[in-house]
């Protein structure tokens, strides 16, 4: 597994100018925590002046169109993003694909066009409590992976995955430490199939169903979980930085 654990905060469709004060803190405090990768994905209309106030921390977007240049009003291509100073994008995020019908062959349409842009990419998947409670959530994930795979010819260099389970985040129900360590195991033997145990082993499996610093620890000590994607605890400085020094403190135990 990658030697540093990458935590990443999704903020979501939250943030004003007011919220660069929040990226400053992080950022600081993360030159700090060297044996952790950290970065935030801002709103579209923050990753300029984010990527002008950062100096430790990666800079991100939270989804890109597919396509280049073109009349679709209101949206924004991996070549804007990278323009605008972001160097991953997120896709395929759950709220994406529910609240907008995306598909994985749209997904793996932004993955090719990210790619083009220069950009990493973290791609997201994950079941609903449906599939979970049908049995059939170790398929469902793999197969949202394995459609996109095919892009990536050179997958620690661009990848990273992030599982979140659907039906662990704001409902009230938990991810026991059993659910993540053998979902996060299943998506590591799908990667060594794929590419082979060497070219795979620095590819990070995220964990995403609501990271919190109370539960942060547990979580990054377990097997193939290579970091944390962090949905509103990464809007606070203060909740951000107790999820890195969790991971730090995973890299000294």
């Amino acid at each position: 597994m990658a030697e540093r654990p990458y935590i990443v905060g999704n903020w979501k469709m939250f943030g004003t100018r007011a919220m660069l004060s929040e990226a400053r803190a992080i950022d600081r405090a993360a030159q700090r925590y060297m044996k952790v990768e950290v970065a935030v994905a801002p709103p579209y209309t923050l990753i300029h002046a984010v990527h002008r106030e950062a100096e430790q921390i990666g800079v991100g977007a939270q989804d890109c169109h597919p396509g280049a240049e073109g009349p679709h009003t209101g949206d924004i291509n991996a070549a804007m993003v990278a323009d605008a100073g972001a160097k991953f994008v997120i896709v395929g995020h759950s709220e994406r694909r529910q609240d907008h019908g995306e598909t994985n062959e749209l997904i793996n349409a932004k993955i090719d066009s990210a790619i083009e842009a220069g950009l990493r990419v973290i791609l997201c998947c994950g079941e609903s409590l449906e599939t979970r409670d049908a049995g059939d959530a170790e398929a469902f994930v793999l197969g949202q992976i394995k459609s996109a795979l095919g892009s990536f010819e050179d997958p620690a260099e661009r990848l990273t995955i992030a599982y979140e389970p659907i039906w662990a985040i704001g409902t009230g129900r938990t991810a026991t430490s059993a659910d993540i360590e053998a979902m996060h195991k299943a998506i590591r033997g799908l990667l060594d199939e794929t590419y082979g145990p060497d070219a795979s082993a620095d590819v990070r499996i995220l964990y995403g169903g609501s990271v919190k610093p109370g539960n942060a620890k547990e979580i990054l000590s377990l097997p193939e979980v290579g970091g944390a994607l962090v949905g509103g605890a990464s809007l606070s400085a203060e909740s951000f930085l107790g999820i890195v020094v969790a991971a730090s403190e995973t890299e000294d135990a």
